[in-house]
């Protein structure tokens, strides 16, 4: 029995306020700068990743409390104040009340938690990639050109790799001596000169003195027959008479490359002797200049056509001369860097650097030695002897 009064009913909890689904915003990733940039490195945070700390993330979160399950306050059907089918008590369940408020703070803390980690997560991953991916500016150069680390071992597909080149200017423990690329036969270097590295490439400087020298230890050329000596050359002034390159014996040059006076003015020379006593009579010349002929880089090309008894030289690619000769003399000496043999005694020092030093045993074709790059070797003809190539 009642007195007509509403009997005192129990408070139920109600909903968290926000509590109004199961997911969470995305949070703002932080932009990445991409790879090997300022500006900005990606913002560091307490917790060692990119973004906000967890903490921080947690603090954005909406209140993630269990669902209100059918039935309970504020569930379908039962609109918030007891209605009168609701089982009533005089005292609240404080048990099963304390139970609920444990499950539902427990439940916060692991959607916050596994929503912070998920998104570190994902951010971690964004910054990879980013960094896997790098600019987006296409500022990435092309080389097309074989790496020196290229394997020699046959490709998938069952065609060979190409070997490795080895640009290594000298030979293997002695720096003294240029290598040969194409023969046997290494220059061996006088004390006051030196190879030195220039980009991607080498050279010899000499000094142009007696002691600033290159030579073979036997002859190269065979100057009997038909043959080609090219080398690119820079000097420090054009005055005198400056040998690049030479072969003879211990009395006179066979042939000699590179710059004398010629009528008072400096000029590339090609010349050869055609008497063994080396005579100033029986040596004939061949000559040409370029635009700039100090502190810059010229290619120098001499050929002997035995058939044609003919010499010519090119500079740069192209024909400045060309003479006839009875013969060239056959000196059984080495090859000469920076220097040249005359009246049996050492003449004409190169004051300068030099490199891609090739000699071949026939005449290149003007067409050959107008594509002959520097630092390459022509592909028809094997050289007899090669130096300083890159």
């Amino acid at each position: 029995m009642t007195d007509g009064t509403n009997p005192p009913s129990s408070p139920q909890p109600q909903p968290t306020p926000g509590n109004g689904g199961y997911g969470f915003p995305p949070a703002p990733t932080t932009p990445a700068s991409g790879y090997g940039y300022p500006p900005g490195a990606p913002a560091q945070d307490g917790a060692g990743g990119f973004g906000p700390a967890p903490q921080q993330w947690a603090q954005g979160l909406p209140d993630m409390g269990a669902p209100t399950p059918p039935g309970a306050p504020g569930g379908p059907g039962f609109p918030g104040a007891p209605g009168p089918f609701a089982p009533q008590s005089d005292q609240p369940d404080w048990e099963a009340m304390a139970d609920r408020s444990a499950a539902e703070r427990r439940k916060k803390r692991l959607w916050t938690i596994g929503g912070a980690v998920t998104v570190l997560a994902l951010l971690a991953g964004g910054g990879t990639f980013l960094l896997m991916r790098g600019d987006d500016g296409g500022n990435e150069a092309v080389d097309d050109k074989p790496s020196p680390s290229v394997s020699a071992s046959p490709s998938p597909s069952g065609s060979k790799s190409k070997a490795p080149v080895d640009n290594t200017p000298t030979v293997k423990d002695d720096p003294t001596q240029i290598r040969d690329r194409s023969g046997k036969a290494p220059l061996k270097m006088g004390p006051d000169a030196g190879v030195f590295p220039i980009d991607k490439r080498f050279e010899v400087r000499t000094k142009g003195n007696e002691n600033s020298y290159a030579e073979s230890e036997k002859r190269v050329v065979d100057t009997a027959k038909s043959f080609t000596v090219s080398a690119r050359v820079w000097n420090r002034a054009p005055k005198g008479r400056q040998i690049a390159v030479s072969q003879g014996n211990e009395k006179s040059f066979s042939f000699e490359l590179g710059l004398d006076q010629v009528n008072g003015k400096p000029a590339w020379v090609f010349r050869v002797q055609t008497g063994d006593q080396g005579a100033e009579a029986t040596a004939v010349t061949v000559s040409g200049d370029s635009p700039k002929m100090e502190k810059t880089f010229s290619t120098l090309t001499g050929t002997y056509d035995a058939e044609r008894k003919q010499i010519a030289l090119y500079v740069n690619g192209k024909k400045t001369g060309e003479a006839p000769v009875p013969g060239v003399f056959q000196a059984p000496g080495p090859l000469e860097l920076a220097r040249s043999r005359h009246e049996d005694k050492w003449t004409a020092p190169w004051n300068g650097a030099m490199e891609s030093v090739q000699t071949y045993a026939s005449v290149l074709s003007p067409a050959q030695i107008d594509t002959l790059k520097p630092g390459r070797v022509d592909a028809k003809s094997k050289p007899t002897g090669s130096w300083l190539l890159y």
